[in-house]
């Protein structure tokens, strides 16, 4: 009875985003408990204090990116479109045209990228970002980029990754200029 409601929930959560959430259902099949501490985890990833919406969505595009540009972050923008961030500043993003997607969206997106694959220029980032937001908002930051990297991570932990695609941004589909990933 427990794994029907939880199967419903996800199914749900498929529906609203249109999201292939079958990794979800893979866990929950195997294991509720498992499927239990990943919702503590949700709670986690869902965190956002002090800090404007677009930064923040923002940084947990540029983090899924940095993992999956494909599923995942179509996802993270989904949720970036519902929750208000105008598609341009979106699309902009996703084109590499940061300073045209807004001050906020352009330092949430340019920190996501460097705390995600570690570059140099991360801690002046990190600083550039608690001067602007406060401590607060720099955990929040942290938070989103941190968590937006476990579900790409884990969908290719149980042999449900997908290659890269383009992002649907309202009605424009947006082509990639280059996926910010880890130098090898």
């Amino acid at each position: 009875m427990f794994k029907r409601f939880i199967h419903r929930r996800i199914a749900k959560l498929e529906r609203a985003f249109g999201y292939d959430a079958t990794y979800l259902h893979d866990v929950t099949n195997a294991s509720t408990s498992a499927f239990a501490k990943f919702t503590a985890f949700q709670w986690m990833s869902s965190h956002r204090d002090r800090i404007p919406r677009d930064a923040w969505f923002a940084a947990r595009i540029a983090a899924a990116l940095s993992e999956d540009c494909g599923p995942c972050t179509q996802l993270v923008v989904n949720m970036a479109l519902r929750s208000g961030m105008k598609s341009g500043a979106i699309a902009s993003l996703l084109r590499g045209d940061l300073e045209q997607a807004g001050a906020d969206a352009e330092l949430g997106f340019r920190y996501g990228i460097a705390v995600a694959n570690g570059t140099d220029d991360a801690l002046r980032l990190c600083e550039d970002a608690e001067a602007r937001y406060g401590k607060r908002g720099l955990v929040s930051l942290a938070y989103a980029v941190a968590c937006s990297r476990v579900y790409p991570a884990l969908k290719r932990g149980l042999g449900h990754g997908v290659a890269c695609s383009s992002i649907v941004v309202s009605d424009e589909t947006v082509t990639i200029r280059e996926a910010p990933r880890k130098a090898a």
